[in-house]
């Protein structure tokens, strides 16, 4: 049976791993002829490295972006770390309508937006094994001080008081198993969280007592 398309939510705190999980999923499912993209949102932070207009984000001014949320332009919309991000509702009504899916990268604020609506969605948040680990891949990317990491980790706990509030859990520890956990919850196979819930109380109760 042909499966209706979705809008999947996918939050997770800065180096976590969310964006290479997205990335081999999305590669995974184009070779399995799965109708599956990635939402793309319109940001007013710069371009980095590899990146490029229309392809990982619509790259706007601060003014731009501001006149088309006073418009209502936006499906949701968020302020993070210092830059604006938001997603185009008739991107999504336009390619939902074509029967394919989309990934939306998206963090709390926002997805507490799209939490109101009603709107045919599943929402899946990643987990780091360790706020260590946290720290450790955020400063391997190499473009921010201490001062910024420390912010990212604040956010990170932030972010984490929210996450029993998505319905899918996903613990990034192994790459290969969270990536194939990712997919099949995409790919809906499985309809149901995967992990015990209260074993992920007591994960995450772990990760914010750090």
């Amino acid at each position: 049976m042909k499966k209706d398309p979705k809008l999947f939510l996918v939050s997770a705190p800065s180096g976590a791993g969310k964006s290479s999980l997205i990335d081999t999923v999305l590669a995974k499912a184009n070779r399995s002829d799965l109708p599956l993209e990635l939402s793309i949102s319109y940001t007013t932070r710069s371009p980095r490295k590899g990146e490029s207009n229309g392809n990982q984000y619509f790259f706007v001014s601060n003014e731009d972006f501001l006149d088309k949320k006073n418009s209502n332009f936006f499906l949701e919309y968020a302020e993070v770390h210092g830059n604006w991000y938001g997603t185009s509702l008739d991107f999504v009504q336009s390619k939902l309508n074509q029967g394919i899916s989309l990934i939306l990268e998206i963090d709390v604020q926002g997805f507490r937006q799209i939490n109101d609506l009603s709107l045919n969605y599943d929402s899946i948040f990643i987990l780091p094994p360790s706020i260590d680990s946290l720290e450790e891949r955020i400063k391997s990317r190499g473009d921010e001080d201490q001062t910024a990491i420390n912010l990212r980790l604040k956010n990170a706990k932030d972010e984490l008081a929210y996450a029993t509030e998505y319905k899918h859990l996903v613990i990034n520890d192994s790459f290969d198993d969270a990536e194939k956990e990712l997919f099949n919850i995409i790919a809906q196979e499985n309809s149901v969280n995967s992990q015990n819930i209260e074993e992920v109380q007591q994960f995450l109760a772990q990760l914010l007592s750090y």
